[in-house]
């Protein structure tokens, strides 16, 4: 008799045929990917390789040209309140005026609406995020008083406070302290022990097989994706990257 196969992983995400372009010039071409459920994904390629436009345009932030995207096995619209999106410090206007505490808050709105109040055990919540975070010294201080790597913190607690299965990060270590980037990691793989799925752009290579379980290597089309340990190799990342090879990636 033979064995029962193995059920495959739920799919917290997936990309059929997803193709982007800007001014008629394609950024993102036919790429097609799964990301399992409770696994952490580096998505990884040179400069300009589409890998921000790819998380936007796969939450809708962005137009496709064409392709599907789905979440939890349903149409994205239908899951939204599973997913909360960390954007580049770049694209947040720092200058808004809100307390860290409120920014952290924002992430409820689902929970209360736009102009609902927030429970005392909502309140509890908010504060528990930003304590996970390391930043709950800061709750009253200005957002835009904070430093990079603290406004990360903040946005990243934001996140959590949605409760969300689904995290996508573009590009959560950019210009953050070490320390900043050791508490977000931390954080990051505590949820996916929890069973959570995060998906994050990310720059530094040398950091990949210690930080994700798998990877997404791209340059405008999908060169590979799969396990870190099968897929995070150096003709790979070769392919990807152009004649580039760094020795500290596995041959």
């Amino acid at each position: 008799m033979s064995p029962a196969p193995v059920p495959l992983p739920e799919t917290a995400l997936s990309l059929t045929g997803v193709t982007v372009a800007y001014g008629g010039a394609p950024v993102v071409e036919g790429l097609t990917a799964r990301f399992p459920a409770g696994s952490m994904t580096a998505v990884i390629g040179p400069n300009g390789a589409g890998k921000s436009t790819l998380l936007k345009a796969a939450l809708d932030l962005i137009p496709r040209q064409s392709g599907e995207v789905r979440a939890f096995g349903q149409p994205l619209a239908q899951m939204r309140a599973r997913i909360a999106y960390v954007p580049q410090r770049a694209a947040v206007d720092w200058d808004f005026p809100a307390r860290v505490i409120d920014v952290v808050r924002m992430g409820l709105y689902r929970q209360t609406g736009l102009l609902g109040r927030l429970t005392p055990g909502l309140k509890s919540r908010a504060a528990d995020c930003l304590a996970r975070l390391g930043m709950q010294a800061f709750a009253d201080r200005q957002i835009g008083a904070l430093s990079g790597g603290q406004q990360q913190r903040v946005f990243l607690a934001r996140a959590l406070a949605q409760g969300a299965d689904l995290m996508i990060l573009d590009e959560p270590f950019a210009g953050v302290d070490a320390a900043t980037e050791a508490a977000i990691i931390d954080v990051l793989h505590a949820l996916r022990a929890e069973g959570r799925t995060v998906i994050a752009v990310h720059h530094d290579l040398s950091t990949v097989p210690a930080y994700f379980d798998r990877v997404l290597l791209m340059n405008r089309s999908l060169v590979a994706e799969g396990p870190t340990a099968t897929t995070f190799r150096r003709p790979l990342v070769a392919e990807a990257y152009g004649s580039q090879l760094l020795t500290a990636i596995p041959a």
